[in-house]
Order: structure tokens, then C-alpha cells, then sequence
């Protein structure tokens, strides 16, 4: 399983340089760092550390450089952070990399607007997958070593991997149409290599998975299926977003709002609302040399919403913070974030890697809305 990983989804060949970067979660620290380049004779370059201001937004381009990359393994969050210092990426001009391929991202939802930045940036075929710790091993992606196109459709995470039959369904387990927002679940049995239980607590894990939809993996994922058969992962299912009985992926409207030039980074939440139950809430991140007008931004990002997602969407809110809380793995603590601009009480977990950015936050949150 993980020979195959790495020649079939990755495109390796036995010699060739591997990075990945640190801070990826178990899957990656165990099967695709350590074990599958060892037992397929790749060499790992394992990067620890801000992909800015060590000492500059070049950092990741130099280490390619340096040691001769092939193929490199991250996630979007540090591409972003990149874009955000260096929106022209004119730091990567000293560091040419003739060998590298491809760059793959995963460990959340990569927005267009990212997407695009990096293919320009890097000057390779950018492809988005996606898998969880559960699995082992990718769900799904665009398997170079089986000949997947290089260019697939912008904002998917690929297709099925063979041994996964995933597909998406409404509450009821009715399979949904083609780009119509669903649960997205894995028909049983799992390939090998899946989880077969929680350390000492198989209820636990019969009822977190197997429960909801009976004859299915629950990945608690929300997300559709285009007429390609390409899977869009849009968030968490506990992160759509109900505003007056309509469903929004909070994943959507973020990638609306990324598309003006001057946002950076962005996180949108469920804002309590008397009249439609809850409201998008967007906690922006503005570039780095940003000398906009607040007010003209709030007023471009709300038109790009109602451009792409429609009025139904009832967006206006936008508050500008400094930075957003991230764990390790580069995801945004979404449920947290709704707790606290909802000031109810709210748990900040052991990954995140800067604690101080919520009491930023909650101080915005306590001045501004």
C-alpha cells in the first residue's frame, strides 16, 4: 500500500528527492515520510519551520533548490502565507529547480485563488488531494503514476482511488446530483490500511463512523461530486453554514472572498442571527502593504459573494484581524472560531500553534461587532 502511494499517486521513482513537510498529522509523519520513501528508495527532505520570515518568503524555494526536489508534499496554509508576504513570489527567482514536477497539496480545502498563485509561482502542476488520518492512505487525488491529467478542473481534490468507493448523499442516504452539496461517505468494507478501531474503545468508534448512515464510512466531510467524477471538498460537515434553511459551505464562501487582491487569508463562521438562525462572518486577513480603504474592501468582498454564491447568502459581515488560529496541520479551528464570535465559552486545543491569536481575535470580536 504505501509502495503504491508513492508510485502511483505520488509519480515517484526510486531515487528521486521527497519533501514533506512537517507538520501534516500522523498520516504523513508515519506512512509518507518515513516508511513509504524508505521501502521505495526515495530520499525525504523534512522541513520544520515558518515558510516566511526564516528570513524570507524564499524559504521553501531555496530548500527545493538546495537539495534537488522532486516532488513536494504541503498545505495550503503555508502557500498562502507565502502569497500573503510576497504576492509577486519575486523571493523564488534566485532558486532554480530544474528537477522538481509537482507540488501536492492536502490538509484542507486549497482555493482557486491559491491554486493559480502557486502553478505561477512554482512553475509545476499544482494537485490537491485529500485522505485522513482514518484512511492510511489518500482517498482521493490525481495518481500521476496511473496517468491522471496534470491539469485537472480548478478546486477538486481528485477521483476515487482504486479500493475507495466514495460517493455523497443527503441526510436521508440519497445519492445527490452532480455539484449539489452532500455528506461525503465511503460504501464499506475499507480498503486495507484503513482504522479498524479506537485504542481500547471500538463503541466509540462503531458510533463516530458507521452509525449515521448505516453501510457507509462516515468522513464528516461536506462536499460534491462533479460530472467528471471529480470530488470537490468544500468543509467540514459541522462547518455548513444554515442561513434561512439554505446550506453554504463555509469552504465556498472563502474561496469568493480570496479572490480580491487585497485579502490574504480568510475563515468564515456562523454569526448568530435572530431572523435567519445564522449569518457568514468573515474574519479577513489582509496582505502584507494593504493601503485600501476597510470600507471599499468590505464592499468588494461582499460583491464577490453575492457574485458567486447569490443573495441567498445574506453576507455583509467581515471583520479584519491580524492572523487566524491554526493547528500544526495548517486547518483553521472553524468550530472554535463560531464559539468565541458567538461569545460562548470556547476550547483551544493543544495544536494550535499560537494560542495569543484568539485573544486578538476576541478583543476585535469585543470592539467591532
Amino acid at each position: 500500500m504505501l509502495n503504491w502511494t508513492m508510485s502511483g499517486v505520488y509519480g515517484l521513482r526510486p531515487g528521486e528527492v521527497w519533501w514533506a513537510a512537517s507538520d501534516l498529522g500522523w498520516v504523513v509523519g508515519h506512512s509518507y515520510i518515513c516508511y513509504a520513501p524508505l521501502l521505495h528508495g526515495n530520499t525525504t527532505v523534512l522541513y520544520e519551520g515558518k515558510p516566511v520570515g526564516t528570513p524570507d518568503a524564499g524559504a521553501f524555494f531555496r530548500v527545493l533548490s538546495e537539495h534537488a526536489v522532486t516532488a513536494m508534499f504541503t498545505a495550503p496554509t503555508a502557500i498562502r502565507a507565502i502569497r500573503q508576504i510576497d504576492p509577486q513570489a519575486s523571493a523564488q527567482t534566485r532558486y532554480p529547480r530544474p528537477r522538481m514536477r509537482t507540488l501536492f497539496l492536502a490538509g484542507e480545502r486549497c482555493d482557486v485563488e491559491t491554486l493559480d498563485w502557486a502553478k505561477r509561482s512554482f512553475g509545476v502542476p499544482v494537485l490537491d488531494h485529500w485522505w485522513q488520518t482514518e484512511s492510511g492512505s489518500a482517498i482521493t487525488a490525481t495518481c500521476i503514476g496511473l496517468g491522471n491529467s496534470l491539469s485537472p478542473p480548478p478546486g477538486q481534490a481528485g477521483k476515487p482511488v482504486p479500493g475507495y468507493n466514495v460517493t455523497v448523499i443527503d441526510d436521508d442516504m440519497q445519492e445527490v446530483k452532480p455539484r449539489t452539496l452532500g455528506n461525503i461517505v465511503i460504501r464499506l468494507p475499507l480498503p486495507p490500511g484503513s482504522a479498524l478501531s479506537l485504542w481500547q474503545n471500538h463503541q466509540l468508534f462503531e458510533k463516530l463512523y458507521f452509525t449515521k448512515f448505516p453501510g457507509y464510512y462516515d468522513t464528516m466531510d461536506a462536499g460534491f461530486v462533479d460530472e467528471e467524477g471529480y470530488l470537490y471538498v468544500m468543509s467540514r460537515s459541522d462547518d455548513v453554514i444554515n442561513v434561512a434553511g439554505h446550506r453554504l459551505s463555509a469552504g465556498a464562501l472563502e474561496e469568493a472572498i480570496l479572490q480580491h487582491p487585497a485579502v490574504g487569508d480568510c475563515a468564515v463562521v456562523g454569526l448568530e442571527d435572530s431572523l435567519k438562525g445564522h449569518i457568514p462572518l468573515a474574519l479577513c486577513v489582509l496582505k502584507k502593504g494593504v493601503q485600501q480603504d476597510p470600507e471599499d474592501i468590505v464592499a468588494g468582498v461582499v460583491r464577490l459573494v453575492r457574485d458567486s454564491i447569490g443573495p441567498v447568502a445574506a453576507f455583509r459581515r467581515v471583520l479584519f484581524v491580524g492572523s487566524l488560529p491554526k493547528t500544526r496541520s495548517g486547518k483553521i479551528p472553524r468550530s472554535t472560531l463560531s464559539d468565541l464570535v458567538n461569545r460562548k465559552p470556547y476550547k483551544i486545543t493543544p495544536t494550535i500553534e499560537d494560542a495569543e491569536v484568539f485573544k486578538a481575535i476576541e478583543k476585535t470580536v469585543r470592539e467591532r461587532l
